[in-house]
């Protein structure tokens, strides 16, 4: 597999993060097309007004898409957040599971938003069987996003590739709905996603600060390990 460079790639990359500084300087550059959020990752920085948060960010992030999540296990209080959600501004996409706790489909909630011009983002699938769940609900003018869970796919000994490629496929007859590879593991993810032609990768901040590593010489980044374990040895105090 050749690497592209970065300026080559066809896949767009989106933040994923909760912390309102690292959101905005993600936004802020070129190769960052668009960003997602979650309330897992919200508790995780301490966030408890969830409107105030989303406020902020959209205070500073006004043109890219940004993904915001619903959180009700309800069918109809999740399309009222929808609706909510959707009127903070154009570039808001809203994030729907695919079921709610009780493992219930959501898919009357994809409908509702997306029949109703609600951009959505349709979040937490895993398999094939729920894209065609999905696809059947949308109104095929309005935008929209499905995340299949890649990372978490892999997580179970499973190659996620052939179930993103078989549902690329599927989204041929959607031309306004894009394929998300969601909760990547590794930046090798990304190159991944673009070999196959997939639309759209959403990683967290510590994946993407690894892209100044594209293209290294792996000689080079050979020697800097060694230096790294003998400069940590050091600092340490280790002795023999």
């Amino acid at each position: 597999m050749t690497i592209p460079a970065l300026s080559d790639l066809r896949i767009k990359l989106f933040a994923d993060g909760a912390d309102l500084a690292g959101m905005v300087e993600m936004a802020s550059k070129d190769y960052i097309q668009g960003l997602t959020t979650n309330p897992t990752l919200m508790k995780k920085v301490g966030i408890t007004d969830y409107v105030k948060f989303a406020r902020d960010v959209l205070t500073e992030v006004h043109t890219k898409p940004i993904s915001f999540e619903v959180f009700s296990d309800e069918i109809e209080e999740m399309k009222a957040q929808g609706e909510k959600i959707a009127a903070w501004g154009s570039n808001v996409y809203v994030k729907v599971p695919i079921t709610n706790t009780r493992g219930e489909s959501m898919q009357p909630v994809v409908q509702y938003l997306s029949e109703n011009g609600v951009k959505v983002n349709v979040t937490a699938l895993m398999t094939v069987d729920q894209v065609k769940i999905v696809l059947q609900a949308l109104n095929p003018l309005v935008p929209s996003c499905i995340s299949i869970f890649a990372g978490r796919i892999a997580d179970t000994g499973r190659n996620p590739i052939p179930i993103i490629v078989e549902s690329l496929q599927l989204l041929k007859d959607f031309p306004a709905c894009e394929l998300i590879w969601a909760s990547p593991r590794e930046l090798l993810n990304i190159f991944q996603g673009d070999e196959i032609g997939c639309h759209i990768i959403t990683a967290t901040s510590d994946i993407l600060n690894k892209l100044t590593l594209v293209g290294k010489d792996l000689e080079s980044y050979s020697l800097d390990t060694v230096k790294m374990f003998r400069r940590d040895a050091l600092e340490s105090g280790f002795k023999l």
